[in-house]
């Protein structure tokens, strides 16, 4: 049985995006392809070939159906390429202007491939490329003409097979449907270094509370915590803590958080940052709560997913905990 050709599509997004904006443009693919990939913080993969008998359109069609959506919703300018698998659609996209976009056939990519730069190829950085140059091999053809067992003695085995197969098109790897994250990160920067276990304290907080609120937006728990401390001579401790139960619940990730800022007895250490990670996550229907008989629990928890909507509907400085009101000494990031 012959193998159906693959239609694969990656787009630059040209504009600085929110995780909102991004996540939204996320979903507005998925009305093209179930088949979106993100490539954060500025990209997006499709694999558009389930798609083309439903909207019986060619996939150079479909593609600037994606861009004219990004542009008339998000006023979003795009740049896009169209290739046979991803490694090709990413080239293709970074010779693109913003605007365009470039199509490569599948008949045509080797031909296409043939005079672009060693540098061009994904795979190959600076020090690869100047050590190939060495050997005067500048192009991706050169490299596709070479003997494997040639390729592998300027770069060792698992390298050279790898570029040996790029440089001749091949990629196999899918396009994924969208997956919640492998793990959550926040963390925060002091502004200066920071000797007051109450700063320390109010910021593991806050660390937990991000994480807290980016569980329930995505629909996941976790059952294990990480709370690292990185001091003033740029030295580190980290402690790791798998939970009785996996939770999204802000309080619970707080208190065992705390729990590890206590265990590490810091007294009066100069922190200059601290990172909290949530892993080993879960589907939220998929994890199984311990049944209490505190009321309070369900207080807080009620009270919690009112805040959750409040920040949805006005933002997310909307609603914080009375502990953070006056704010954090600090600079604070989140991701994946």
């Amino acid at each position: 049985m012959a193998t159906r050709q693959r239609h694969i599509a990656h787009l630059h997004l040209h504009a600085a995006l929110t995780e909102d904006v991004y996540a939204d443009i996320l979903e507005l693919m998925t009305g093209i392809t179930p088949h979106v990939q993100a490539v954060p913080p500025h990209a997006v993969q499709l694999d558009l070939t389930s798609a083309l008998r439903y909207f019986q359109q060619s996939p150079y069609d479909m593609v600037q159906m994606a861009m004219l959506r990004l542009k008339a919703l998000y006023g979003i300018e795009s740049s896009a390429g169209l290739a046979g698998n991803r490694m090709l659609a990413v080239m293709a996209a970074d010779a693109s202007a913003p605007g365009d976009t470039t199509w490569v056939p599948a008949e045509q990519a080797a031909a296409w491939l043939r005079p672009r730069p060693l540098i061009a190829l994904p795979g190959i950085g600076r020090v690869t490329a100047t050590t190939l140059h060495r050997y005067g091999l500048h192009t991706i053809g050169q490299i596709a003409d070479l003997p494997p067992a040639t390729l592998q003695r300027l770069l060792g085995v698992g390298q050279a097979r790898l570029l040996s197969e790029r440089a001749r098109g091949h990629d196999p790897r899918p396009v994924a449907p969208l997956e919640p994250a492998a793990q959550l990160t926040a963390d925060l920067v002091f502004d200066r270094d920071c000797l007051d276990p109450a700063e320390h304290h109010r910021a593991v907080l806050g660390l937990a509370e991000q994480i807290g609120i980016r569980l329930r937006g995505e629909g996941q728990v976790t059952g294990r915590i990480t709370l690292t401390v990185r001091y003033a001579d740029r030295s580190s401790t980290t402690r790791t803590r798998r939970l009785a139960e996996a939770t999204d619940h802000s309080p619970a990730l707080a208190t065992a958080a705390l729990g590890l800022l206590t265990g590490l007895g810091l007294q009066r250490a100069r922190v200059r940052a601290l990172a909290f990670r949530a892993d080993a996550l879960l589907p939220a229907g998929a994890a199984h709560r311990q049944l209490s008989l505190d009321p309070g629990d369900d207080r807080a928890r009620a009270a919690e997913a009112a805040a959750d909507k409040a920040r949805r509907r006005f933002g997310s400085g909307a609603v914080h905990p009375a502990t953070l009101a006056d704010g954090r000494r600090g600079q604070a990031s989140a991701t994946r």
